[in-house]
């Protein structure tokens, strides 16, 4: 089982850069996913994962679905090694101004 507390990250339409037509991800993705490793500090879990996100966004704007494409995009090779172990996704958000942050559980899925 792996808990994580990030910071918030940072929005779809912030975290992908169309360059030469191709999609990359902007320098301030790049920066949040150098953050969430040097954070989380764990080894990736192997076979299937149940991923739970408690989003407690700062302001009342960003959409939870967003948001939550560009954490497991981050959570790649930290808490899971690929996509494709995502098995289950649990999405919670709630509204905190004064400690914004997404609180991560990451453990083995069912079945």
């Amino acid at each position: 089982m792996i808990d994580l507390i990030l910071p918030e990250p940072p929005s779809a339409n912030r975290y992908w850069r169309v360059f030469r037509g191709r999609a990359v991800t902007s320098a301030e993705a790049r920066a949040y996913k150098r953050r969430v490793a040097i954070t989380s500090r764990c080894r990736p879990l192997d076979g299937p994962v149940a991923v739970t996100v408690r989003w407690f966004r700062g302001r009342k704007a960003g959409d939870l679905d967003n948001r939550l494409k560009c954490l497991l995009d981050a959570l790649r090779g930290v808490a899971f090694a690929d996509d494709r172990q995502v098995a289950e996704i649990h999405a919670y958000r709630y509204e905190d101004r004064v400690s914004p942050r997404v609180e991560v559980r990451v453990g083995k899925a069912e079945g």
